[in-house]
């Protein structure tokens, strides 16, 4: 059953009673464990988290291989041993930014924001004494839905899209936290005019740039040491919703226990470029953005799926990290 309401503006997770049957019972164990390390203070909790997080990458055996593959096609300048080792801390640092969101969620803005530190905040507050619309442009990172959430809960209508989780209980769970200070959530099974129409209307969007839309409407541009297919669409967003395209990247640091939010000028550059041109910028912002934070980064997406004619899947690739 679809749990949430769904209307032609936004997306509403709803609970289901059916979550309540045996089958979910694990994860309601997950969330509650989740919930209980919120509260443990960050110096506690960050080096317990590292390590669970390690571990359990050791295990997931096809998301790390995924993430291998990544690093190996877009960092190929680095050694084998450089790449595992960001693999590691990648996999050290979703369970921290995950909790670091539950204590938001939970606690309030006022738990974390003495550990978050913005970098050109400055370019924020003048986009709202200005009254401008923007777009935010951000990589997948896995504190992404924090600076959302911060922002939400200081009265900024934000607007986003996603992709639903196939675990219905877990996508109710993890919308439900993203809504927690307001704002809109838009389902990217129901196309693009509701998040449109947000923005157009005073919210802020949210969209992530680095997802594989396969071939039909998407450019083969550079991206870190190979090539992606990438949607040029943010150029037509700041078009028809009349807005300006910020980038923005969180990086949590599991040993200072701080959110650095890091900002960049607007993207005005976008306006006269042809897709190409689009599809590349936007690519580069995700180069600086990453480059120095590497670990920050959802390398377990299949980022490269979608290849020029001839060349085969990386995933598909047997010969690389085998399977055991």
């Amino acid at each position: 059953m679809d749990n949430r309401k769904k209307d032609n503006i936004e997306f509403i997770p709803v609970f289901q009673r059916s979550f309540l049957k045996p089958k979910y019972w694990g994860n309601w164990l997950a969330i509650g464990a989740l919930a209980g390390l919120a509260y443990l203070p960050v110096k506690v909790r960050d080096p317990l988290l590292a390590g669970l997080g390690k571990f359990a990458g050791k295990l997931a055996k096809g998301a790390r291989r995924r993430a291998l593959i990544n690093l190996y096609y877009c960092l190929p300048e680095l050694s084998e041993e450089a790449r595992a080792e960001i693999v590691d801390e990648m996999f050290a640092t979703a369970p921290q930014a995950m909790v670091t969101m539950g204590e938001l969620y939970l606690r309030g803005p006022k738990a974390v924001k003495q550990r978050v530190k913005w970098h050109g905040r400055e370019i924020i507050d003048q986009m709202k004494a200005e009254g401008q619309n923007v777009i935010f442009l951000v990589p997948h990172g896995w504190a992404v839905d924090i600076p959302a959430m911060l922002l939400a809960s200081e009265g900024q209508m934000m607007a986003a899209m996603f992709h639903n989780q196939s675990d219905p209980l877990m996508d109710y769970v993890w919308n439900t936290a993203r809504r927690r200070f307001g704002g809109r959530m838009h389902a990217r099974n129901d196309g693009i005019k509701p998040f449109i129409s947000s923005v157009r209307h005073g919210y802020w969007g949210y969209y992530l740039p680095d997802q594989d839309h396969g071939a039909e409407h998407s450019e083969f541009v550079d991206f870190f040491g190979t090539y992606k297919a990438t949607l040029p669409a943010v150029g037509r967003l700041m078009k028809v919703c009349r807005a300006r395209v910020i980038p923005l990247f969180p990086v949590y640091n599991g040993k200072t226990h701080q959110l650095d939010i890091f900002v960049r000028p607007p993207m005005d550059d976008l306006l006269e470029a042809d897709d190409p041109t689009l599809a590349r910028r936007m690519n580069e912002e995700v180069e600086v953005f990453v480059r120095p934070n590497p670990e920050q980064y959802t390398w377990i997406l299949k980022l490269l799926k979608t290849r020029k004619p001839g060349d085969q899947e990386p995933y598909d690739r047997k010969e690389l990290y085998p399977r055991k």
